[in-house]
């Protein structure tokens, strides 16, 4: 699905004299590599106050601990999403609230937050999957209304751009209280190992995120908070800031071989290409089939006995995963959730991917319907 060898290979000139500086002086956790990548990432997002930290579900729950929320709190959250959203939900003691998603985008359904809050909710987790934003005007708005804190899962669609009815334009990650972004080595923005990262603009809890992810210290043994160990070491750090010098060419890459996907499989009946939502740029961290008629499982067995990749984001709701059944009542369904999980099928994309192997892919996919 990725070719991060074929990537490192075409950085090796930029990291591996990085990596030698790191051996040398043994500065293996902060100092100016992670000083550096989180200073240009701030200057990426536009002004947006960026603490790293170990890895994307770690940025997760250190959002949540930083808005205080407490035991038998509500979080609203898509049903349609890695386990990791509603994980760290749990871990603390909160009650994830699954919703339905939209299907055209993946994303979180807006119809069905406002009539989720109860007394008890605290805050919304809006996951941009696959590459592109949620409607984050309306959710910022409901928000608004309710009082309610705003998380951004942000692990899919770091680079893409989030256009407001004003036309003002704003990376996703940057609009909510919070947002949280993984660098998992997969990612758009990828590691060579685990990292992670918080976004805010709000000062007071720009300090708390510290605070919490460095044991819950301000200064060195003196702890305010309970906190955790959560740390970016120096040589992600590094890693990722040459990798951010070429993001914006990684993201085009990615955008031009999805149009290639898009202009060759539109025609398929039994297939819908991903929709592209006007408000927001798609980075294409997957590029996501919906697979009609229920073939979906046939195509992917097909594909693989020709050795070609593909995966499927996600099998089962979260509320049918074993771990979190008992936070919904017997019999719960979303239609759409339920729909996606069962149809859609992701290819490669990876900024890497050759054309030939692209055109590969396509003719076989053309095969198996012809």
């Amino acid at each position: 699905m990725v070719d991060l060898k074929t990537q490192y290979e075409t950085i090796k000139s930029e990291i591996d004299p990085v990596i030698s500086d790191i051996m040398s002086n043994t500065s293996f956790i902060g100092g100016k590599h992670v000083r550096n990548f989180e200073e240009n990432l701030f200057q990426f997002l536009g002004g947006v106050s960026t603490i790293s930290c170990g890895n994307g579900t770690d940025a997760l729950q250190i959002a949540l601990m930083a808005i205080n929320a407490q035991p038998g709190d509500e979080v609203i959250l898509p049903a349609f999403t890695y386990v990791a959203t509603a994980e760290v939900i749990a871990l603390l003691g909160l009650i994830p609230v699954m919703v339905d998603i939209d299907p055209h985008t993946f994303n979180i359904d807006i119809r069905d937050i406002e009539a989720a809050i109860t007394t008890k909710t605290k805050a919304i987790v809006p996951v941009h999957l696959f590459g592109q934003s949620c409607n984050m005007t309306e959710i910022i708005r409901i928000a608004d209304h309710y009082k309610l804190y705003v998380i951004e899962d942000n692990a899919q669609s770091l680079g893409a751009i989030y256009t407001q009815d004003d036309n003002n334009k704003l990376h996703v990650g940057t609009i909510g209280h919070i947002g949280t972004t993984s660098f998992y080595p997969s990612k758009v923005l990828g590691a060579y190992g685990d990292g992670g990262a918080i976004m805010t603009k709000n000062k007071e809890l720009t300090q708390r995120i510290k605070m919490i992810a460095n044991h819950g210290q301000s200064k060195k043994y003196y702890h305010e908070l309970v906190g955790c160990n959560s740390r970016l070491d120096a040589m992600q750090a590094a890693i990722l800031n040459i990798k951010l010098r070429n993001l914006k060419d990684y993201i085009i890459k990615r955008q031009n071989k999805a149009a290639v996907y898009d202009r060759e499989l539109s025609n398929l009946d039994e297939i819908q290409i991903p929709f592209r939502d006007p408000v927001s740029s798609h980075v294409f961290h997957q590029y996501t089939l919906r697979v009609r008629r229920g073939r979906r499982d046939e195509l992917k067995a097909f594909l693989a006995s020709k050795e070609i990749p593909s995966m499927i984001y996600y099998p089962l709701p979260l509320y049918q995963q074993k771990a979190y059944n008992h936070y919904s009542n017997k019999g719960f369904k979303l239609k759409e959730t339920e729909l996606a999980c069962e149809e859609v099928l992701s290819l490669p994309i990876c900024p890497e991917l050759k054309e030939s192997d692209q055109a590969f892919i396509i003719d076989t996919i053309k095969s198996f319907f012809a």
